[in-house]
């Protein structure tokens, strides 16, 4: 479970409603079926002319990795590695066929399954970029789902707005129903910003921490396996390896 996500989302709960209630207004007044079904039914539909169905209903899967996500483990990822390494400049290559079973990391089983197979290099390489292109490609379009509401959301709030003044504007016969239209009409522009800016753009803005986390975790692995299959020493390996780290996340003896 992702802290900060629900936190933030609590958050931005908690300053809404204080608002409401310091300003003195009623809750019903910011309450509207039919500003929020063109709202949120416009900017769903939007995004279902622009994508594919099957892309479409990934969207649910997407927004769920905002909340449930496992942020990868680079400095285990580097001691693993490293181990690996140990063993290879000891024993060779084909001794890492035994530890394949105690490897977690799929992505770092693969380049050592293709190490031991004595793949050459190259093909190694280019199937481990291929693999983090393939990665790169499906989070940003995770991403650009979420990017694409958040476009569209503001956009039906102000169509919304302007159906509801049009609407107030053909009743103007009755000068008291006039400040209680306005109020209606501005509230769809309400909706689509808070929808924009407190859900699918921060959702968006988080897949693309997390897409920018796992693809440096993946380059790490690749730096790996090629510096393994080339057997070099496994302490240069890990100086290679604590370069992608800040300084002040090296091993003290990095540093």
């Amino acid at each position: 479970m992702d802290i900060t996500t629900i936190v933030g989302l609590v958050v931005v709960a908690i300053l809404l409603v204080t608002s409401v209630v310091l300003g003195g207004a009623s809750f019903s007044s910011f309450i509207d079926i039919p500003s929020a079904l063109v709202v949120i039914g416009g900017a769903i539909a939007a995004t279902m002319i622009a994508y594919p169905l099957k892309d479409f209903l990934a969207v649910f899967k997407v927004a769920l990795k905002v909340f449930l996500n496992k942020a990868e483990n680079v400095t285990k990822i580097i001691d693993q590695i490293v181990a690996l390494a140990e063993v290879a400049r000891k024993d060779g290559l084909l001794a890492l066929e035994s530890k394949l079973a105690d490897i977690d990391q799929k992505f770092i089983k693969l380049g050592i399954q293709m190490a031991v197979d004595g793949s050459p290099p190259e093909v190694i390489e280019d199937i481990m970029r291929t693999e983090l292109d393939s990665a790169a490609a499906r989070h940003s379009q995770g991403k650009g789902l979420m990017d694409t509401l958040g476009r569209y959301a503001p956009a039906y709030g102000m169509i919304g707005t302007l159906m509801g003044l049009i609407m107030m504007l053909a009743n103007m016969s009755d000068p008291s129903s006039i400040g209680k239209g306005m109020a209606v009409a501005l509230i769809t522009t309400l909706y689509g910003a808070i929808l924009s800016n407190a859900f699918f753009l921060p959702f968006g803005d988080k897949l693309n921490t997390l897409n920018k986390k796992e693809l440096m975790a993946m380059e790490i692995v690749i730096r790996g396996i090629m510096s393994i299959q080339a057997g070099e020493n496994p302490r240069v390996i890990r100086q290679k390896l604590n370069s992608f780290l800040a300084p002040k996340a090296r091993p003290k003896e990095d540093k």
